[in-house]
């Protein structure tokens, strides 16, 4: 079954292209794109998706229905759109938009729904280990997913208002930012994490799966990937010790000088900073001393989820 997905968040819209076998639960990747549109830019202050920030969006899908298109016979065509469009006022209309103009079954996802998504993506391709407790954290520009399960079976989900655009915007207000910005960000997140998911919880995990745009950045700056190679991102093992050095590296330097460090999409500089005291504070939260980072996330979730395959 070749399905066509294109994941609408508040930093990224991506594409998926794949052909889906909902029996064997595996997806065959036959196009893959992510463009940084940054839907959620300004949002936090206003509280509207701006007119801007839709229309980056727009183009994107314009090029992605071509390559869509390209692909042949693709069975179903179909868009989730998740913290940007659910909190903003005009959320509704832009996603009606999204599903009249380009003919996707467009749908602003609920952060249950969302976690329950990445979780069936990051362990699609994962043999489970036996007896481990899994965690599986998806940092986004508007929210951030903690997914804690075992195999296949959700145990414990929750969606954080927590997201690397909406606290970059709340706390760094100078380039570089400064320390005390730096630490009242990595403070809020700290909070909000360890409020979200209960102690108890946090201490039965025993292994972190990491997905989505900071994670995989993170894994290509420490391997300083040029160019981007999927092939080296999924699976790498992300310390806490490159995590925190990477951060400092990082939080040293200018929006202009952060563009040219080998491994990072340039559009990703602005929240990168961000994006790495949300992965530290997060394995500190768990007590973990490592992630794994994986290209399978909620874009493989819903391929497999429209074809049918079992659910988590």
């Amino acid at each position: 079954m070749r399905i066509a997905v294109v994941d609408i968040g508040t930093n990224s819209t991506r594409l998926l292209v794949a052909d889906v076998d909902p029996a064997a639960g595996t997806v065959r990747e036959l196009e893959r794109r992510s463009t940084v549109t940054r839907l959620g830019a300004g949002l936090e202050a206003s509280g509207r998706l701006s007119e801007e920030a839709m229309a980056r969006v727009f183009a994107t899908l314009d090029a992605y229905r071509e390559a869509i298109d390209a692909a042949g016979d693709v069975d179903r065509r179909c868009a989730v759109l998740t913290s940007a469009a659910r909190d903003a006022a005009n959320g509704p209309e832009f996603t009606a938009r999204v599903r009249e103009e380009y003919g996707l079954d467009a749908r602003t996802i609920a952060g249950g729904e969302e976690a329950r998504l990445s979780f069936l993506g990051a362990t699609s391709a994962r043999s489970a280990l036996p007896g481990e407790q899994l965690v599986v954290l998806d940092i986004g520009g508007g929210s951030t997913e903690f997914i804690i399960g075992q195999g296949r079976t959700v145990a414990f989900n929750v969606s954080t208002q927590a997201g690397v655009v909406r606290h970059s915007e709340r706390h760094i207000h100078h380039d570089p930012p400064l320390p005390a910005e730096l630490d009242a960000l990595a403070g809020d997140v700290r909070a909000t994490f360890e409020d979200a998911v209960p102690a108890d919880l946090r201490a039965q995990v025993t292994a972190m799966v990491a997905v989505a745009g900071t994670a995989t950045s993170m894994a290509a700056i420490d391997q300083e990937l040029e160019p981007y190679d999927p092939e080296k991102v999924d699976g790498y093992r992300l310390t806490l010790d490159a995590c925190e050095r990477i951060s400092r590296r990082l939080a040293g330097m200018t929006d202009a000088e952060r563009r040219r460090v080998p491994g990072l999409d340039p559009q990703r500089a602005p929240t990168i900073v961000a994006g790495s005291l949300f992965l530290i504070e997060a394995l500190r939260a768990f007590g973990l001393d490592a992630a794994d980072v994986s290209e399978h996330d909620i874009l493989h979730g819903v391929a497999l989820d429209v074809a049918g395959a079992a659910r988590a």
